[in-house]
């Protein structure tokens, strides 16, 4: 249970900075093809890991359709759509809106998983949609089309990521980890690098050091690291109470935002995140029975 904590500890600090390394590579390398090289990077680091352990290189036909689902899940539906929305909305904003995707994970396992949604949960889920008119309200009235637009493609990124998460609860089991992951990466980088061919065929790229330093964090960090321990921590717990966890990051995102980029948080912001972040508990924690026993001989 202790390494369990760590990795969610660990997960959540790196995924909390990624927003703000992100946003920097982005201003100086197209989000495409940035995020082709990410996971490019973190595709190589851990085939070298394969390679150590000496374990199998080769996909296997056991093993083609989940990694590609996983592929154009995760890579491709979770991270290209939310890297080239991130071109519209600040780094804190993106971070909030992408880490609704537990609600997500709620909705589709009350469908794939049995996992019900009773009147504690919907009202969590309503608590989450207020959150997200106080964050999405003001661009809404206002119009900001690019804005807009950007906000909504981050909310299809954390559906996709939802979406991936369940699937891989329901399809991993007895798949190794690294291997799975190192697949995943290495197909989507090729899917993604293949949009930029064609929506970003003459790319403005300046190679500044931070630009150089933020794809090798998000390749070898954000993306090669933290993915393995992800799913590594959904295989040994709940998919929903894992990502309770994970609420977490948008506050960091917000935080670290402000504190590197000058973003500003805004009191829209502040008040969306804290519904967003109390409908991720309420749709994510479960009372043991003992103590809903407790509560009634209480009251």
């Amino acid at each position: 249970m202790i390494k369990v904590l760590l990795g969610i500890i660990s997960v959540t600090l790196v995924w909390g900075y990624t927003w703000v390394t992100m946003k920097i590579a982005i201003s100086d390398i197209p989000p495409f093809l940035f995020t082709s090289l990410r996971l490019l990077i973190g595709a190589i680091a851990l085939f070298i890991i394969l390679i150590v352990q000496r374990k199998r290189l080769s996909i296997g036909k056991e093993n083609l359709k989940t990694y590609l689902v996983m592929s154009l899940l995760m890579p491709l539906g979770y991270m290209g759509i939310m890297t080239y929305g991130m071109q519209f909305v600040d780094s804190g904003k993106s971070s909030v809106l992408v880490y609704t995707m537990p609600i997500f994970v709620t909705i589709i396992s009350h469908f794939k998983l049995n996992d019900k949604i009773n009147m504690y949960k919907m009202i969590g889920l309503i608590f989450g949609l207020i959150g997200l008119l106080f964050i999405l309200g003001i661009e809404f009235i206002n119009f900001d089309k690019k804005v807009v637009f950007g906000e909504l493609l981050l909310l299809i990124s954390a559906f996709s990521w939802a979406s991936a998460n369940v699937y891989n609860k329901l399809n991993s089991k007895n798949k190794d980890i690294i291997h799975m992951t190192a697949w995943q990466l290495i197909m989507g980088a090729i899917f993604l690098f293949i949009l930029s061919l064609i929506l970003e065929p003459n790319p403005s790229i300046q190679w500044s050091n931070e630009a150089i330093l933020s794809t090798l964090f998000n390749g070898l960090f954000s993306t090669a690291f933290t993915f393995v321990v992800w799913y590594w921590v959904l295989n040994k717990m709940d998919a929903s109470k894992a990502s309770m966890a994970l609420m977490f990051v948008p506050i960091l995102g917000l935080i670290f935002g402000w504190l590197q980029l000058g973003e500003k948080i805004t009191f829209n912001i502040i008040i969306g995140a804290f519904f967003i972040c109390t409908s991720i508990f309420m749709n994510t924690y479960r009372f043991k029975r003992n103590s809903i026993k407790k509560l009634k001989k209480v009251s």
